[in-house]
């Protein structure tokens, strides 16, 4: 038997879901009885996205008799809920009641939405629940253009704060004055206002963003005993993240979208297809250690550490960081974040090797500007303290290889003598 679903999206809209998804919503009736037992969420899958990612959200009663199950995908957060089959005996009846709700709610939508003209100004209607339904226009909208993911959600939070602190999101002068009242960074506030600009231009609006400055700072570089106590200090799988991230210098949304398939185990080789912010695909050769503590993680899902949010493992880094903190008395380790393992890890690179190029192609920078600032780090941390060399003299080619490894450099050739020197 065939069950109807009724799909509604955040707006209030409802549409009748595709014929192809039918069966895969049907559900056991009784004949006699208003009263059914739903599929668990995990059968389900969404209408909209086909992710299978559902929760239960709710229940719909109808006509006071019948107990409709509510869902709601934790994807991209579409609604839908279930209808009786078409041959219950009131099945006509509801359906109409339901269409004459649904065209009254729809012309009310309409009416409170109108744009009105007063004094040649338009003036729109802010409730909530507008406000609500405009911001997941602008995530679907994000979607359609291809935005990552992880940029279509710093956008809904940053609207979603503005609008929980009392700015008006039809009224660009209040969300100005919002924004100057908040702690934030520049850089945080140059973000929330470009969220803002597009949210505007959906909306076929404009505005005069205000003017933020954001100065560009050199980031804080822990030391490698640091990283290590961090690692160490860490659960099983947040340790084998924040190695992962150490030895490839790795974003971690990079990271976590990692999968399975992405590693060969006996070559210890990890391949990255898919970078972030339009970087260059990247191929590292890592270290026994992380092969063996990665073979070590659960293979329960394709993506290595798993279907969650990146959230969620940022909660739980900071909760470890904050608990060795305070064991080892080091108040440092609370400034080191994700991103900082991809600064440490290309700073001593270029200390290592001396070579802007192999650094930016470890990166995956596409432009060599962006890895000045690791050069910049390098010189301030490394700065000599003396003029004083060892100086080394050898004519055999092996030689002058195992001095180069310990830090020597080459200075000038005479006579089939080689001379090199390093810094005391």
């Amino acid at each position: 038997m065939k069950v109807m679903v009724e799909a509604r999206g955040r707006c209030g809209s409802s549409n009748v879901a595709p014929a192809g998804l039918e069966n895969a919503f049907s559900e056991e009736w009784t004949k006699n009885s208003t009263h059914y037992t739903p599929k668990e969420p995990q059968s389900l899958s969404c209408p909209e996205c086909g992710s299978t990612h559902i929760d239960k959200n709710g229940h719909r009663c109808i006509t006071g008799e019948i107990d409709i199950q509510r869902y709601i995908c934790q994807n991209c957060g579409y609604r839908f809920s279930e209808k009786p089959p078409n041959d219950y005996k009131e099945s006509h009846t509801i359906r109409n009641r339901q269409l004459c709700v649904l065209q009254g709610a729809t012309k009310k939508l309409t009416e409170a939405t109108k744009i009105k003209i007063v004094a040649g100004r338009e003036n729109h209607s802010n409730t909530p629940q507008d406000v609500k339904g405009k911001i997941v226009e602008l995530c679907f909208y994000m979607q359609k253009q291809g935005y990552s993911i992880t940029t279509i959600r710093l956008n809904r939070t940053a609207l979603n704060v503005l609008s929980t602190r009392g700015a008006d999101l039809s009224n660009p002068e209040s969300v100005k004055e919002v924004i100057s009242k908040q702690k934030w960074s520049e850089a945080r506030k140059r973000n929330v206002i470009n969220a803002y600009t597009l949210y505007l231009k959906i909306q076929g609006l404009h505005w005069e963003p205000p003017r933020y400055k954001v100065n560009r700072k050199f980031p804080f570089i822990p030391t490698e005993k640091e990283i290590d106590d961090l690692i160490a200090g860490c659960g099983k799988k947040c340790s084998t993240f924040l190695q992962l991230l150490k030895e490839t210098a790795m974003r971690s949304g990079e990271a976590k979208r990692l999968e399975w398939t992405d590693i060969d185990f006996e070559k210890n080789i990890i391949t990255l297809n898919l970078p972030e912010k339009g970087s260059n695909p990247r191929l590292w050769k890592v270290s026994q250690k992380l092969m063996s503590m990665l073979n070590n993680l659960p293979r329960d899902s394709e993506a290595i550490f798993g279907d969650g949010p990146i959230t969620s493992m940022k909660t739980t880094f900071g909760k470890a960081r904050k608990r060795l903190a305070d064991k080892l008395q080091n108040p440092r380790l609370t400034r080191i974040s994700f991103h900082t393992f991809r600064h440490f890890t290309a700073t001593m690179l270029y200390h290592k090797t001396r070579d802007p190029y192999y650094v930016r192609d470890f990166l995956g920078h596409k432009d060599l500007r962006s890895t000045d600032i690791y050069i910049n780090i390098e010189r301030r941390l490394f700065e000599p303290s003396s003029d004083e060399f060892t100086v080394r003299i050898t004519e055999k080619p092996e030689d002058v290889k195992s001095l180069l490894e310990v830090g020597f450099e080459y200075v000038c050739q005479k006579d089939n003598l080689i001379f090199l020197r390093k810094r005391k």
